[in-house]
């Protein structure tokens, strides 16, 4: 008697010989002897891995029949670059609240940082006596407290214990940076003109706004995943976070 299973997974075929019906062999009732032989199921492969032609090797080709190895460089860079923008709209409008959780990368928080170190760092002018340093924080810095501030917030949000990784949090908070980093740019083209009291009061402004948009983008995304009663427990860390970045921009005066 056999049996064959077929369909888009995996096939096999089995044989079942009954006891005292194999060339008179005396077996015990409860012994049955199983016999056939597996497949893999995908076209071109056989039993022996040779691509079930004898000869030659096959790659294998996902269900899907996407193979990114396989993809141009183009193509991946791209794909890559539309998800990190996907991902800032979702940040900019935090409707979808799990946008940023199902597909972690920290590509965005690298750039978002990266930029934001870059013209928040302190310069140099030399005179003939002295060396001035307009006050601003060096590259380093910023990004040391970017990172770690991230870190400390994640660390903060799986002791509360929260039901999301560590680098899903880490990607969220480096995401949320987006509107403070919009602020910092604004910030930097009102510095261009003579300061008055009035842009004083646009930059307080443009970076008040960042702050509230950050904060709460990143709550909206983070903010199921704590306990009902520890929210507020998680939700300071983050405020405190955000507003000592806000204080960067505000006093960056180069």
């Amino acid at each position: 008697m056999s049996s064959t299973a077929s369909g888009s997974g995996p096939s096999a075929t089995l044989d079942i010989f009954q006891p005292n019906s194999m060339g008179g062999q005396s077996l015990d009732q409860d012994d049955v002897v199983l016999e056939g032989q597996m497949s893999s199921g995908i076209p071109g492969s056989g039993p022996s891995g040779s691509g079930g032609s004898g000869g030659g090797s096959s790659s294998f080709v996902p269900p899907g029949g996407f193979n990114t190895l396989d993809e141009p460089i183009r193509e991946t860079i791209m794909r890559d670059v539309r998800a990190v923008g996907q991902k800032f709209f979702h940040v900019l409008y935090p409707v979808e609240k799990t946008s940023l959780l199902k597909e972690w990368d920290l590509w965005g928080p690298l750039i978002l940082c990266t930029f934001m170190a870059t013209v928040l760092q302190g310069h140099e002018t030399s005179t003939d006596k002295y060396d001035h340093h307009d006050g601003g924080p060096e590259f380093a810095e910023v990004f040391v407290i970017v990172w770690v501030g991230a870190l400390i917030v994640t660390l903060n949000t799986k002791l509360l214990g929260g039901t999301i990784s560590f680098f899903q949090s880490v990607c969220v908070l480096g995401y949320c940076l987006l509107p403070l980093s919009v602020s910092l740019l604004i910030c930097r083209i009102i510095l261009l003109a003579s300061q008055t009291t009035l842009l004083f009061v646009l930059r307080l402004c443009a970076v008040l706004t960042g702050f509230g948009w950050a904060t709460y983008a990143s709550m909206q995304f983070l903010g199921d995943c704590q306990p009902a009663k520890r929210k507020a427990l998680a939700a300071y860390p983050m405020f405190l976070f955000y507003f000592v970045i806000s204080w960067m921009v505000i006093s960056h005066s180069a």
